[in-house]
């Protein structure tokens, strides 16, 4: 039997899939190694969720096992970069979610109309286009000049690219349908500037968005905000991870804020009698105690 053979196993050449003890120390130790090598911490994720998207990246690379991805993540920067980005929340698109919209309508008029300088964080924000979303709601609100919006990511590629970000007209025709779909009227182009073939939000708009690269894991609150959005994120944190990651919500939200969670809080959860369902059964909250 070649050396070939006798690593892969698989009928016909075919890849054997490792035993669910081993895959299961195999994501262990490639965690540790993004840990130690890379300083990012997805120990405390859900496995289920990172088996997953740690198998689409071994697909796209080529690779059988979660070892030969770790090899490749501790010795070539681009595959790191490639699971990295795979790690991380979806990319939103402008408007792709009704429901977010209208409760972000809702929510904006519950908790900043009273506040004299309003902050709202996007938290573990899904790309420029979820926080340009936001920028154009709060314009179309008419509290876009006194709010101020920070959109934290995971790390420096992100922000990057956050920051860089630009539509294709094609992009932008789409979002005009999630926009109508949402119950928005008028011409999202009225919000954008043009550059050749390439649109990008206004420059009075970009100018209210703050980013910064965060850590949900390790970092402690750095200021108090009327809205705090972390909806598309959450889903992927484990229990002890989510618990810490709602403490430190729960640090930086202002009495009367809102707080925009992916599922409805635990009965048990000791901060669950802070809250108030802001519209049940979505599982958007006013903090009131």
């Amino acid at each position: 039997m070649g050396p070939d053979t006798a690593e892969h196993g698989g009928v016909g050449g075919a890849p054997r899939a490792a035993p669910p003890a081993v895959e299961e120390l195999e994501l262990e130790l490639l965690l540790e190694g993004i840990h130690q090598l890379h300083g990012f911490d997805y120990r405390g994720y859900e496995r289920t969720v990172l088996r997953r998207k740690c198998k689409a990246v071994m697909a796209q690379l080529g690779l059988a096992t979660l070892s030969a991805l770790q090899e490749q993540v501790l010795h070539e920067p681009a595959a790191a970069s490639t699971l990295l980005r795979a790690l991380y929340v979806a990319p939103a698109a402008l408007f792709d979610d009704a429901q977010e919209v209208s409760l972000l309508r809702l929510a904006l008029g519950a908790c900043l109309h009273g506040a004299a300088l309003p902050r709202i964080w996007l938290a573990d924000c899904a790309g420029a286009q979820q926080a340009w979303t936001l920028a154009i709601l709060l314009e179309q609100e008419q509290l876009g000049a006194r709010t101020e919006i920070y959109a934290t990511v995971a790390n420096d590629a992100l922000l990057a690219e956050a920051q860089e970000a630009t539509l294709t007209l094609e992009q932008l025709a789409q979002a005009q349908v999630n926009y109508e779909r949402s119950g928005g009227s008028g011409k999202l182009r009225d919000y954008f500037v043009f550059e050749g073939e390439r649109a990008v939000l206004a420059p009075a708009l970009r100018g209210r968005i703050t980013w910064a690269s965060y850590n949900l894991v390790t970092d402690a609150s750095f200021n108090e905000f009327q809205l705090i959005s972390c909806r598309r994120a959450l889903p992927d944190f484990g229990p002890v991870l989510r618990a810490r990651v709602l403490r430190l919500f729960h640090d930086s939200l202002t009495h009367f804020g809102v707080l925009a969670l992916d599922r409805p809080l635990d009965a048990g959860d000791r901060l669950a009698a802070s809250y108030q369902p802001l519209q049940a059964p979505a599982p958007w909250y006013r903090r009131i105690a």
